[in-house]
């Protein structure tokens, strides 16, 4: 018998990985870069070297998309300074925040909150089906009371989407 916290019985971001390397490239890229350039320029010295490698870990943690896993009526995402879990069967409130980026915000019964960028629930729809599934318990429940019209105006967002897809992949359209 599985345990609720079990990482099988999690859904995660299928783009993730692809998202690390490049970020870890971009960083790689950015460090050898910089080094050679140091290097060429005969200014290279043990200090400078490590200021360029500290830099393009910087980048690094800069670049690193938030990992974001959905299971059990939770929603998890991990990012660099840590990881922030929200009771998707307790919301509270949901709000997205428009700005250079759009996040949604979680907040659940218990203070916890999430932000996550809407795209990955529209790439992911293991993820968008616990979240949703969630959603749902928590409308039942009477628990959330702010943010149905964001979830709703999303969910038509995603079906949209998905028809698209399958009327491509059909050879409809």
């Amino acid at each position: 018998m599985r345990r609720s916290d079990d990482q099988w019985a999690w859904a995660g971001d299928r783009h993730w990985r692809g998202s690390a390397r490049l970020a870890a490239s971009c960083a790689a890229l950015f460090g050898a870069m910089a080094l050679l350039v140091d290097w060429d320029a005969g200014s290279l010295s043990p200090l400078r070297g490590v200021l360029w490698l500290g830099l393009a870990a910087a980048l690094f943690a800069v670049l690193l998309p938030p990992r974001v896993t959905a299971g059990a009526g939770r929603l998890a995402v991990r990012g660099p300074w840590g990881r922030r879990v929200v009771h998707t069967d307790a919301l509270t409130t949901v709000w997205r925040c428009n700005g250079i980026s759009t996040h949604l915000v979680l907040r659940d019964i218990h203070g916890h909150r999430v932000e996550l960028d809407p795209r990955v629930l529209t790439a992911n729809p293991l993820i968008w089906h616990e979240l949703d599934t969630g959603v749902r318990r928590s409308v039942e429940r009477g628990t959330l009371r702010k943010g149905t019209e964001v979830l709703e105006r999303l969910r038509h967002r995603i079906d949209d989407e998905t028809a698209r897809a399958v009327m491509k992949v059909s050879g409809l359209c």
